[in-house]
């Protein structure tokens, strides 16, 4: 996001060294560097990249500190893997690799010697040979949290405890809500959607910007675009960067915008709605016993669902080897969750949670005393969005390609933190400096293109952004409390004026 001054079109030859546009974010006019003669009042193409540039100049000042807290927070959580293993290593690896493991049964006793309070919610299975087996415990203390017992698979013993949240250590569920929230709960989900919302918006059209530059100031090669010019000094060279830079980091930069939205609060209830209008949920595993009644509900609302806790709490061991067993033979390898039913009507529920690319999710339901397969959902059957769905969450937190994936999402966070102290700098830099008009920073774009917008582009325009403005719902009310500020600004400069 650049807050510098695009140099307009210029066929005086005095001013032929003014610096080229920014790339990927772009950079902006500025009133007092106007050529003479001014455009008239008439219609104009121009007046939507005049619009264009006035929108990207204001988005990027006031949304870029936002994009730079998601840019270092993300960054932290890129490395919670390897994070994870230097603060729980205890917990999370054996002390040494045995030649088999031991039954289930045998690890869960161990882990209820231990901790016998709540009940036992699932156990996961080692991801690899030098893993600890996860034995998951409900305490209705904890709330949504989970206390996760890590067993050594091959001699049973209890390696250590920790309060987990849907599976994730301590440190990474810190990290995960500071990168989402900054602690502050569902409140403080705004600063990341607007991030996320507005990211696409200040990349695309950056580049249409920078691509559709005035004839004098485009590249002649694609050099132009893509590298920085190493010999230019002072605001241009600072362009130059942002430019060549934000170039290279759009592509990962719309990824992760448009992923991040996708279970962010507003817009991702929206891409829910869309998922249910074309059928593009995951299919659902039936785990429900063939022939057997679900018990009638009892009365008591939130508190009618604690006899079933009890009810796992008292679960043979034994069958969690049983519902193993037949998941093996089903063809699900790897890490995988078992999980007990709630109540004998329900099945057990083994579900593969390999999250790294070719990645593993099919599940499968488990009559455990019979030890048959009673339903099976496969992956290969999920429709095409909850595919892409569920691929670019895994990609957006660093874990569909194991190191690779960081290393980018790295180089990502680091890119548009190092664009974005750019752009500001590039503000400052355009300021004016002549002693009867000097400023801090430079000049906004003039306003009222809008007016001289074409007619096609007002006709379609408006109901494109009302559509934008209901799918992202953050964007629309950011948009418009833009709008009004922008208007009340004028109005009070006017009266002023007068």
């Amino acid at each position: 996001m650049s807050f510098g001054t695009e140099e307009p079109p210029r066929n005086d030859r005095r001013r032929h060294d003014a610096p080229p546009a920014s790339a990927a974010t772009v950079t902006v006019a500025e009133p007092a560097s106007a050529p003479a003669a001014e455009p008239g009042p008439g219609r104009s193409w121009q007046a939507v990249r005049s619009l264009l540039v006035r929108l990207h100049f204001f988005a990027g000042i006031f949304v870029a500190p936002f994009l730079i807290v998601a840019a270092l927070t993300g960054l932290a959580y890129t490395f919670t893997p390897q994070l994870d293993q230097l603060v729980y290593g205890d917990q999370l690896r054996v002390e040494q690799v045995g030649e088999a493991p031991r039954p289930l049964s045998e690890q869960i006793a161990a882990a209820r010697a231990a901790h016998p309070e709540g009940s036992l919610a699932s156990v996961v299975t080692p991801p690899g040979p030098e893993d600890t087996t996860r034995v998951v415990l409900s305490l209705p203390e904890l709330g949504d949290k989970q206390r996760t017992v890590f067993v050594d698979p091959y001699t049973a013993e209890v390696q250590g405890d920790l309060t987990t949240w849907f599976g994730s250590t301590p440190l990474t569920t810190w990290l995960d809500d500071l990168h989402r929230n900054l602690h502050l709960g569902e409140t403080g989900r705004l600063y990341s959607e607007v991030a996320a919302s507005w990211l696409w918006v200040i990349v695309a059209g950056g580049l249409v910007l920078w691509l559709g530059r005035s004839r004098g100031q485009r590249a002649k090669s694609a050099r132009g675009v893509l590298l920085p010019d190493r010999s230019a000094r002072g605001v241009r060279r600072t362009r130059s960067w942002h430019a060549a830079t934000g170039v290279w980091l759009a592509l990962g930069l719309l990824f992760l915008s448009a992923t991040g939205l996708t279970w962010s609060h507003y817009a991702g209830d929206r891409f829910g709605q869309l998922l249910d209008a074309v059928k593009g949920r995951a299919p659902a595993l039936d785990t429900t016993l063939p022939g057997a009644q679900p018990p009638a509900e009892e009365e008591g609302g939130e508190h009618a669902g604690h006899g079933a806790a009890e009810e796992s709490a008292a679960t043979d061991p034994a069958d969690f080897d049983a519902s193993l067993a037949a998941a093996r033979d089903a063809g699900l390898g790897g890490t995988v969750e078992v999980t007990p039913p709630a109540d004998s009507s329900g099945a057990w529920v083994v579900a593969q949670g390999d999250n790294v690319w070719p990645v593993h999710y099919d599940q499968v339901a488990v009559d455990a005393e019979k030890g048959e397969i009673t339903s099976h959902s496969r992956w290969a059957d999920y429709p095409l969005l909850s595919k892409l769905s569920k691929l670019g969450v895994q990609g957006h937190m660093g874990v569909l390609f194991g190191i690779v994936n960081q290393i980018v999402l790295a180089a990502i966070a680091l890119g548009l933190t190092a664009v974005t102290i750019w752009g500001y700098r590039m503000w400052w830099q355009r300021r004016p400096t002549r002693d009867d008009r000097k400023a801090a920073l430079g000049t906004a774009p003039a306003r009222g293109a809008w007016r001289r917008l074409p007619l096609p582009v007002i006709v379609l325009g408006i109901p494109a952004v009302a559509a934008l403005g209901w799918a992202l719902p953050v964007l629309g009310v950011t948009l418009a409390a833009f709008l009004v500020l922008d208007v009340v600004t004028g109005l009070v400069r006017r009266v002023r004026a007068t």
